[in-house]
């Protein structure tokens, strides 16, 4: 019974099948955070590219 207990305690600390999604998820996060900087800093560039389509049309 205590063995099993061990057992089952080790397996489920070392279990290490969810450390690759939480890994990815990070990092896509991560991303995230990065592209919505770049475009709050670069909204009026885009805002006057999209303007001179639009006018071009």
């Amino acid at each position: 019974m205590l063995r099993n207990l061990i057992f089952r305690t080790k397996s489920f600390i070392c279990n290490q099948k969810g450390q690759g999604m939480v890994e990815y998820a990070l990092i896509i996060a991560g991303v995230a955070i990065l592209l919505i900087g770049a475009l709050t800093l670069l909204k009026d560039e885009i805002s006057g590219v999209f303007t001179t389509i639009t006018n071009a049309l």
